[in-house]
């Protein structure tokens, strides 16, 4: 990771360490698994696996930015926004990303790109109309920790397992087990297994990147708050934030919520949803945190 103001976190580090490790170990088996059950297939899954792969990686930003409505923009468009992003970078010693704006009444924001050097920042409409200039920045200064710690690549790799095994058991049902050269009663295994296999793949592959995701977040409340030095910014952001997605329709909530794991604050249209399998750590959580911190700067 390339060296900022932004306040190390050794504890994000670590877990960051061990999902990659167990999802790469996960990914080893999985396509293992793939091959000896699929035989002469093998060619096109690791075809496969390793154009997703590069497209994934390489163009998650793009991605990201085009499946949310993002549209980059210059100072002369955005100058507030701007100013702001130009203000913490300097802070923050890094480089600065791309700013964009997403037409959207849900008030949010994200990060994402493998590395310093192709991040984008996007906040949307909603979010800026609602919250004050030192409130903005908070949030802002909470995306810029994402980008400095790598966790937006690390998040980005780690999803891509749960894709994948969406991806290759669409595949097999409907191309790979329909020449089955008279072997019926393999491909009838083949057509349980391979769903089976695909569905444990995809949940433990779910439940590490939202226990990534949860740390993540707390992380990056830390490090924007330190960085800022106004963690009582970003609690009010976040309360207003939290308290408006409420008021925003819930055919809104649900095109939002696929990308809450990159999202400031999930956009969550049930109340299920805020308790089981949830990417981002309860509001009161985050706001104990951030008391914590503004005691301890008070007291410095």
């Amino acid at each position: 990771m390339a060296r900022t103001r932004f306040a190390p976190d050794r504890g994000l580090a670590t877990r960051m360490v061990g999902t990659m490790f167990l999802i790469g170990l996960l990914y080893v088996v999985f396509v293992g698994v793939l091959l000896v059950l699929l035989g002469n297939s093998w060619p096109l899954i690791l075809l496969l696996v390793g154009g997703m792969f590069i497209t994934q990686f390489w163009f998650s930003d793009r991605i990201a930015a085009f499946s949310m409505g993002a549209r980059e923009v210059t100072p002369e468009q955005a100058p507030e926004l701007h100013g702001a992003v130009d203000r913490l970078c300097a802070l923050a010693d890094m480089p600065k990303p791309r700013v964009a704006i997403a037409e959207s009444d849900v008030p949010n924001a994200f990060a994402t790109g493998r590395n310093q050097r192709q991040a984008l920042v996007c906040a949307t409409t909603g979010l800026m109309r609602r919250l004050e200039p030192e409130e903005l920045e908070g949030v802002l200064a909470h995306e810029l920790s994402h980008v400095a710690h790598r966790d937006v690549a690390v998040m980005t790799i780690a999803s891509f397992l749960g894709v994948l095994a969406g991806v290759i058991t669409r595949v097999a049902l409907w191309g790979g087990f329909t020449r089955g050269n008279g072997r019926d009663n393999n491909t009838a295994i083949l057509m349980l297994i391979v769903p089976l296999v695909s569905a444990v793949v995809y949940a433990i592959s779910f439940l590490l990147t939202r226990l990534l995701s949860r740390y993540r977040e707390l992380s990056a409340d830390r490090a924007g708050a330190l960085l800022t030095g106004r963690p009582s910014a970003l609690a009010s952001a976040l309360t207003k934030v939290t308290g408006q997605m409420a008021r925003i329709p819930t055919r809104d909530l649900r095109q939002a919520e696929p990308y809450n794991a990159f999202y400031f604050a999930p956009a969550l249209s049930g109340e299920s949803m805020k308790r089981l399998f949830s990417s981002h750590p309860t509001l009161e959580q985050r706001l104990d945190q951030l008391g914590r911190i503004s005691t301890q700067l008070g007291r410095g």
